[in-house]
């Protein structure tokens, strides 16, 4: 284990990475990176992250789907690959078992695991695969955390993904939609909420509930009430700038996932109604911003707090 000042950071070699902010105690998350069930999509993902209050806003294996974990990065349909887990989307047969088809995200190595009074970094390299292990994809991962603030109960970390297609041929990233479901657009970054945010409040700059699914908005909120405590939550998901620009794998602003029945779910789907294809050695990068917040926060609440911290 290695310990660092101000925000502690112990990384359990071979296992997990954890974030401790001081003043609290509270651990932030643990960076989860061990290889696990072949059928649900071996990739690291974030469990438990917590609130500076201490109250945890991911799920973890739940039973009616053992693939989602926490916050991840995931690709639900790459080129005929399913890198999510579980069961795969086929057109006119519904979900079927198809574990032919279930590939990995592996951990290669850390750049950096530090941090210092106010920040935290996990730079990380991975590999993408298919199920047979070819090498599909290479992935330069940064998640930064920072903004954390006990007197206002709110803490935020950046995702930074940039992968390079490492094939000899177009990678095609997409969805259950691009395959033929209407309005399950999930891939990309996902984010599963623990049981007791089910029927929680779904909050965009200018509307709120579940028919923000497939919309555009440069950021959505979910609040949810725990469990054994008398509190709310609200975490707050946020695009780059950058993110809708145009670059070698084209222009594909995202859209929003989104869901609060029958469980608590938002993704920043980067091919939700239509294919993402990148070119060989090509990179695409994408950056995300999630705010973790005690309380049920107002929309002014959430425009007035990424006023103030600007990308």
């Amino acid at each position: 284990m290695t310990f660092h000042d101000g925000l502690r950071v112990v990384h359990a070699h071979g296992d997990r990475v954890t974030v401790t902010e001081p003043t609290t105690g509270v651990e932030l998350f643990a960076y989860v990176y061990r290889p696990e069930a072949a059928w649900e999509s071996p990739k690291p993902y974030l469990h438990p992250i917590r609130t500076l209050a201490g109250d945890v806003v991911t799920d973890y294996r739940p039973n009616d789907h053992r693939w989602h974990k926490g916050l991840q990065l995931t690709a639900s349909h790459l080129s005929g690959q399913n890198l999510w887990g579980g069961n795969t989307y086929v057109h006119g047969d519904g979900y079927l078992e198809l574990p032919e088809r279930v590939g990995s995200m592996a951990h290669v190595a850390f750049d950096e695991v530090a941090s210092d009074s106010t920040r935290a970094v996990i730079a990380e390299r991975l590999t993408w695969h298919p199920y047979t292990g070819e090498l599909w994809a290479d992935e330069e991962r940064r998640i930064e955390v920072h903004d954390v603030d006990p007197a206002a109960g709110s803490w935020a970390f950046t995702w930074t993904s940039a992968v390079t297609n490492r094939r000899d041929e177009p990678l095609r990233f997409g969805s259950p939609t691009t395959a033929g479901r209407q309005m399950a657009g999930y891939t990309g970054l996902f984010w599963r909420g623990p049981r007791a945010f089910r029927d929680g409040r779904i909050i965009g700059p200018d509307a709120e509930g579940p028919e923000l699914m497939g919309e555009q908005t440069p950021w959505l909120a979910y609040s949810g009430e725990h469990d054994g405590t008398d509190g709310h939550a609200t975490l707050v998901f946020a695009h780059a700038p950058e993110n809708d620009h145009t670059g070698s794998a084209g222009a594909h602003p995202a859209h929003w996932f989104v869901r609060n029945e029958p469980f608590a779910a938002v993704a920043p789907s980067w091919a939700f109604f239509d294919e993402m294809e990148l070119a060989p050695g090509d990179t695409f990068t994408r950056r995300y911003r999630i705010v973790v917040a005690d309380g049920a926060w107002e929309r002014e609440e959430i425009a007035k707090y990424l006023e103030a911290h600007p990308w």
